[in-house]
């Protein structure tokens, strides 16, 4: 990932990717998209249409703004506890409804914080998700770092 580019790369992929939060399978895909970007593992981006009914909740007045992609927006993230009740992740997932030029194939996806999931898989292998609050990188066996996020990375 240190040959990954910036700004950052957006890549299809097929690889099988499942979002799980309590027991409600959030995401099932293999039509995700793929942010590559120096000192980061991948952030995959899931077509919204892969999603589960009712599994994202637009937070009112969240945002952030990335100088390559531009200006996101957030969502809660809703699954169910194996009692039943709702299960929320809150502003654990984004997405660029009017990306910048040069990202607009991002617009129709989401990201989400796998650190926030109960379990993200890519190709069936769990996720490690990228340490820090800020970054929602996805860590598997593919991917080598060391990574942006942890304790002394902020500066690199």
């Amino acid at each position: 990932m240190w040959d990954y580019p910036r700004p950052p790369a957006v890549v299809p992929t097929t690889e099988h990717v499942v979002v799980v939060l309590g027991t409600t399978v959030v995401a099932d895909t293999r039509r995700a998209l793929r942010v590559l970007e120096t000192s980061h593992p991948p952030t995959y981006y899931l077509p919204l249409d892969d999603l589960a009914d009712g599994a994202l909740v637009p937070v009112e007045g969240a945002a952030t703004f990335c100088e390559f992609k531009g200006r996101a927006t957030y969502f809660d993230v809703v699954g169910t506890e194996e009692l039943g009740r709702p299960l929320v992740a809150k502003q654990a997932a984004w997405t660029y409804p009017s990306p910048a030029p040069g990202y607009a194939d991002l617009a129709g996806h989401v990201a989400l914080y796998p650190g926030r999931m109960t379990r993200c898989t890519v190709d069936g292998e769990l996720v490690q998700a990228q340490q820090g609050d800020f970054y929602g990188g996805w860590g598997t066996s593919r991917v080598v770092g060391p990574f942006k996020g942890g304790t002394g990375t902020w500066g690199w």
